[in-house]
């Protein structure tokens, strides 16, 4: 698995010559909830600096859940284009969470890589972005790159700051180390900050709770094998905490995931479909002439 620091792609215009020698086009999407407090933040910086000053971004996303605060005015003041989840593609019927959003931003976004960030980062910078869309850039036999950090918040709970946080040391990685060892050589599996190639996205399932990102990867490693997974040293990420009930129902939600991907599991409670399984989603993005329609099952 290779592993990559954030400076390796600090220059976005060496990014954007490659972009543009690939013919290739970049989705941010943020995911929120509620996060008033740093989402402005987060998308002036992106916007200023990787959309209008060196524009590596072509498209800067926010799928929001249903925000009762000023989440979506603040992110459009800032730059972004703004979805409600529930508006898109609301023939598949109604579900909420973290997974749902990612999964209609697939939908939703235009570009060839998409890059997913968290909306509750307190120390936001570009280099979430860059650190994880550069490796992809600058490598074709990478499909899906994640990024990993120092997480000083939990400093104080013994938890090692470069390994991941209570729900990842507890339950993801000895699960990980069991069933699915190449993975477990993630510094986090369950980071937020990631992207990657839509020919990839385009053809998993994602759950529509916090076991997306577990489920991601083992279906990445299963459709391209665990090599095609990369990691970047982002340095640090200040964000909030959660709380131990919170940590509980995301662990039901990631299990869930899991065993869904263990031989015989069954299919996790409210499991999105691959894409590429929708109608839908193949009006909009269209194939190439002759290639096969997928059934939606």
């Amino acid at each position: 698995m290779k592993t990559f620091h954030h400076s390796d792609f600090a220059d976005p215009l060496n990014l954007l010559e490659r972009k543009q020698a690939g013919r290739l086009t970049v989705s941010v999407c943020i995911p929120t909830l509620n996060e008033e407090g740093t989402i402005a933040r987060i998308v002036s910086c992106l916007h200023e600096e990787l959309v209008l000053r060196i524009p590596l971004i072509d498209e800067l996303v926010v799928i929001d859940s249903g925000s009762t605060d000023r989440t979506r005015e603040l992110a459009v003041e800032s730059g972004a284009t703004v979805h409600l989840a529930s508006d898109i593609l609301p023939g598949e019927g109604p579900a909420c969470g973290k997974g749902e959003n990612l999964w209609k931003a697939v939908h939703q976004c235009r570009g060839d890589l998409l890059c997913f960030v968290d909306g509750d980062i307190g120390n936001f910078h570009p280099r979430f972005v860059l650190g994880t869309v550069g490796p992809l850039l600058a490598d074709p036999t990478l499909h899906y790159v994640k990024g990993f950090y120092e997480r000083p918040l939990l400093a104080s709970e013994g938890v090692d700051p470069r390994g991941g946080g209570r729900v990842t040391e507890i339950l993801v990685r000895p699960l990980l180390k069991r069933f699915f060892p190449d993975l477990a050589r993630l510094h986090q599996p369950l980071s937020g900050e990631y992207a990657a190639r839509r020919q990839v996205l385009e053809r998993i399932a994602f759950p529509t709770g916090y076991g997306v990102e577990t489920a991601h990867l083992i279906d990445v490693a299963t459709l391209a094998g665990a090599d095609a997974i990369g990691q970047t040293d982002l340095d640090e990420r200040i964000h909030r905490n959660r709380s131990l009930a919170d940590l509980g129902r995301m662990s039901g939600q990631i299990l869930d995931a899991f065993f869904a991907r263990l031989p015989g599991g069954e299919a996790a409670p409210g499991e999105r479909p691959p894409m590429m399984s929708l109608d839908a989603y193949l009006d909009r993005h269209p194939r190439p002439t002759g290639a096969r329609r997928h059934q939606h099952t």
